[in-house]
């Protein structure tokens, strides 16, 4: 084959590669936005966990900031119990919002990843 010939054959293939790359980069910067935009929708997601016997209610948003907490007046009377009940309730809001924030987060950088196989089970 003549040395042009070769020249313009390893060009195009350079060409296609950059271009394959360009167009990875276009979608990676596309899938950075998304996941934004999804914090942001997060932000106004709430989410409302209440103690095993309804006593404390908190409310929290799914990128785990606590808006409201309420407190039933009976357990105003032992300081002990409504530092657990409390505990108990807070840990279980956080642990809820984390799964839901998780969960979209994912899902919003997988909608926009390449197709490399085996990077599915990344977002699972």
């Amino acid at each position: 084959m003549p040395l042009f010939l070769v020249f313009l054959h390893a060009k195009s293939k350079i060409e296609i590669m950059f271009g394959d790359m360009m167009g990875m980069m276009g979608k990676l910067k596309e899938t950075q936005k998304k996941v934004e935009e999804t914090k942001k929708r997060l932000d106004t997601v709430s989410l409302e966990e209440k103690s095993n016997d309804g006593l404390i209610s908190i409310t929290i948003t799914a990128n785990r900031e606590i808006k409201k907490i309420a407190i039933d007046d009976s357990l105003l009377q032992d300081k002990e119990q409504l530092e657990d009940y409390l505990i108990l309730t807070l840990n279980k809001a956080i642990q809820n919002a984390t799964r839901v924030n998780e969960t979209e987060l994912a899902a919003a950088a997988k909608d926009g990843m390449p197709n490399i196989p085996g990077m599915d089970s990344l977002f699972k």
